[in-house]
């Protein structure tokens, strides 16, 4: 049996899905991981069973999974503290879904914005089943570890609503079994813009390259594409995310990473000229950014050991998930698996 958290539980992850994490998952979500690790029983996981859903190369998902996981420990995620683990790793993610699947709606499923999205670029004849289920997998991540919250975007807000609402059902249909968790909605002041097009939203999807920050970029990359940002119009240097959202995006950028408001930066900037500003967020970000990837090399140098940590996560979240799933699985009606009791 699995202890009761002393600490509230939160899960949190992030899909395994370009070549490295980029400034926006770091400082839009690790770096808020690392914060709670001493006021909360934290699960992190890899979800590499959601980034099949759409075509992948295996040899490539095996080494963006692990160059994740190594970029989670060397950003901050203390082993020691949390429990790390791959979603494939645990093989409850699966059985939950299909129970979850089976009290889920078609028309409900079908409502989810993020497989309209998905499926709209490709059409949806060519949408897997998995990807039209997701929130449904999703759902099964977040209820197996029974937690009070999950991190999450806004953009993901309907899929914890979901894994909200099929608690509630489950529990009212089979008795007490769910807790039903809270979104933690990250603040706005997290969201890092893209360089080249500061009004879209930092992602590996973006047009071209040159509006990341990766963090396992050679520094000197790193600097180069800050000091290319787009900025604006004018010489001023001011907060303003309608009229300089380039200029904004740099001092959010800048204010995140060293701790600073915006608006004493912003004082601070009077009178001297862009320039100055693009140099000073690259400083901060490789000053940031060189430790966190040399660490993830290192870890990547011993896949034997990050391996060993990676099974090490996985035995403790089985601990807490085979608990949540033996109990639904009894109350739902199975039988019990032979040399057990019910």
């Amino acid at each position: 049996m699995s202890e009761t958290p002393t600490r509230p539980r939160v899960l949190s992850g992030m899909q395994p899905s370009g070549e490295s994490l980029h400034l926006g998952n770091y400082l839009g979500a690790l770096v808020n991981w690392v914060k709670t690790q001493d006021d909360y029983e934290n699960l992190f996981f890899i979800p590499d069973m959601h980034a099949i859903t759409v075509p992948q190369d295996p040899v490539e998902l095996r080494g963006r999974t692990r160059r994740t996981a190594a970029q989670y420990i060397a950003g901050g995620i203390d082993v020691a503290k949390s429990i790390l683990f791959l979603q494939s790793h645990v093989p409850e993610h699966a059985q939950l879904a299909w129970v979850l699947n089976c009290i889920t709606g078609f028309g409900e499923a079908s409502r989810m914005t993020q497989f309209k999205d998905k499926s709209a670029k490709g059409g949806q004849e060519m949408a897997s089943v998995g990807l039209f289920t997701y929130p449904v997998l999703m759902a099964a991540d977040i209820l197996l570890y029974r937690p009070v919250g999950v991190p999450v975007g806004d953009d993901q807000r309907q899929h914890v609503e979901l894994a909200r609402d099929l608690a509630k059902r489950f529990n009212h249909r089979f008795g007490d079994t769910f807790t039903v968790p809270e979104p933690f909605i990250q603040k706005e002041g997290a969201r890092i813009y893209d360089l080249q097009n500061p009004t879209a939203k930092m992602s590996k999807s973006a047009s071209g390259p040159n509006g990341l920050i990766n963090l396992l970029d050679e520094p000197k990359v790193t600097a180069k594409r800050i000091k290319s940002a787009v900025t604006d119009t004018g010489t001023v240097i001011a907060h303003d995310r309608e009229n300089k959202p380039g200029v904004t995006n740099l001092l959010e950028i800048l204010s995140t990473l060293t701790d600073t408001p915006v608006g004493a930066l912003v004082d601070g900037y009077q009178g001297r000229m862009y320039g100055h500003l693009k140099a000073d967020v690259a400083d901060a970000v490789v000053a940031r950014l060189e430790p966190i990837r040399a660490r993830t090399l290192e870890l990547l140098d011993d896949p034997a050991e990050l391996d060993r940590l990676l099974a090490h996560g996985a035995a403790k979240a089985r601990e807490i998930a085979s608990v949540t799933l033996a109990d639904v699985y009894n109350k739902v009606g199975f039988l019990p698996p032979l040399g057990t009791v019910a």
